[in-house]
């Protein structure tokens, strides 16, 4: 069932959450898929829809910084910090979890993953319920992530209760994710708030944040392959996506092409999309342009290689997990 977001909408959406249904919405990152975050055989409800394993954390959205301490404690004055400055807003802050948070959010471990959305129907629909929701993306698992409300329902039909329609995610790419649960902040997900601007943000502290180690908490979307196709996907620096798209089309094959910078080749067997060349517009198509070409019915995907700035950073990432698990009937 898909809603256009009225009033009402919201507040059929918000029974069926308390009735331990699931609902996607739209945030400004990507769609979620949500279920109420204390109910656990709601939770349970979302990893078999997504295929999920019970492993994998999940993220609490919750509707203010105020509804912090139900879900987290210990709460340094780091994490205040990045809340005043990026919440609401694409940042997940990990934090020691509270004793009444499920091990299904968890994961199983001592942290828990929160973030504030900003999007207006993330809004309206977490106020209304007045707790968290666990919303990873409205897809299956592994699979490229869905920006749109048609995006879900090509990914569960009618399976999942509702749909609030908010039109496309205004970033397209999923949050970053800062780890505060120990002594040194790290980042252990890029996203378009950058390393630069938490660091800016913390002072002192954050001068440098850490990479992920061994003791780093399992954070969502970091699996070597994730956010993949199912055709085949190779990244090619630009100056050879002309020569390897005639070898391929040599050879009979359909190529599908993602590029930024480079110029389409005069090639029967090709479905090319130019994406826009600055990331910020990069990254809101990246999933709708991976879908498009993924439904094209061809027999590579070829990506070309985005540059190594910073700006990059979080596409880079997403585009490298793709690559590592497209090309098979099963996800990564």
């Amino acid at each position: 069932m898909r809603l256009e977001v009225t009033a009402e909408d919201i507040v059929r959406a918000v029974t069926l959450l308390r009735a331990g249904g699931l609902v996607a919405f739209p945030t400004e990152t990507v769609y979620g898929l949500g279920a109420d975050a204390s109910n656990a055989e709601a939770v349970k409800k979302i990893f078999a829809a997504k295929g999920r394993p019970h492993d994998h954390p999940l993220i609490v959205h919750i509707a203010d910084v105020a509804q912090l301490s139900h879900w987290a404690h210990d709460i340094p004055p780091a994490a205040q910090t990045l809340a005043r400055k990026f919440w609401p807003g694409p940042l997940t802050i990990i934090l020691k979890r509270a004793p009444a948070v499920s091990d299904l959010v968890t994961g199983g471990q001592d942290t828990v993953a929160i973030r504030v959305p900003s999007h207006p129907v993330a809004q309206a629909l977490l106020l209304a319920f007045g707790g968290g929701v666990v919303g990873p993306s409205a897809n299956r698992f592994g699979r490229v992530s869905a920006t749109t409300a048609e995006h879900v329902h090509q990914e569960f039909g009618d399976s999942i209760d509702c749909v609030l329609d908010g039109g496309a995610c205004d970033v397209g790419i999923e949050s970053t994710i800062v780890d505060l649960s120990s002594a040194k902040p790290a980042l252990l997900r890029p996203g378009c708030i950058t390393a630069a601007q938490i660091e800016t943000a913390l002072g002192p502290s954050g001068a440098s944040l850490a990479a992920p180690d061994a003791q780093s908490p399992r954070a969502p979307g970091t699996l070597a392959k994730h956010y993949a196709p199912r055709t085949p996907l190779m990244l090619v620096e630009s100056d050879l996506i002309d020569e390897l798209a005639r070898s391929f089309a040599r050879q009979g094959k359909r190529i599908a092409v993602l590029v930024h910078s480079a110029r389409q080749p005069m090639i029967e067997q090709l479905v090319w999309i130019a994406a826009p060349a600055a990331p910020a517009g990069y990254a809101h198509d990246l999933y709708a342009n991976l879908r498009r070409l993924d439904a094209a019915a061809c027999d590579v995907l070829l990506v070309e290689a985005l540059p190594l700035s910073a700006e990059w950073a979080a596409v880079r990432d997403r585009i490298g997990r793709a690559a590592a698990g497209s090309g098979t009937a099963e996800n990564g």
